[in-house]
């Protein structure tokens, strides 16, 4: 239950805070959102483990999980910042 009510607030505060962003910040935002609520679950699925070891290795992998999203997130910002770059120089060609 607490998982599901993270995930609804998560939901609402990026929902509100996309209003002011450009599109490419709101895929990304969306992006690491998605990855982080993977992360989210799978720390969710270690605190419910009784075995510390395969718990350990799960929290580790939800680490990975949110740092391959923050990866992810800043190519997509990347990407949008050199496409902007390049739309703005060809302007008046």
């Amino acid at each position: 239950m607490k998982t599901v009510l993270k995930l609804a607030a998560l939901a609402c505060l990026v929902s509100l805070g996309a209003c002011s962003r450009s599109p490419t910040e709101n895929n990304a935002a969306n992006l690491e959102a998605t990855f982080d609520n993977a992360a989210d679950n799978m720390d969710a699925m270690a605190g419910n483990l009784s075995n510390d070891q395969a718990a350990d290795q799960l929290t580790n992998s939800a680490d990975q999980v949110r740092d391959a999203g923050e990866n992810a997130a800043d190519t997509v910002r990347n990407a949008g910042s050199t496409a902007n770059n390049v739309e703005a120089n060809t302007v008046g060609m």
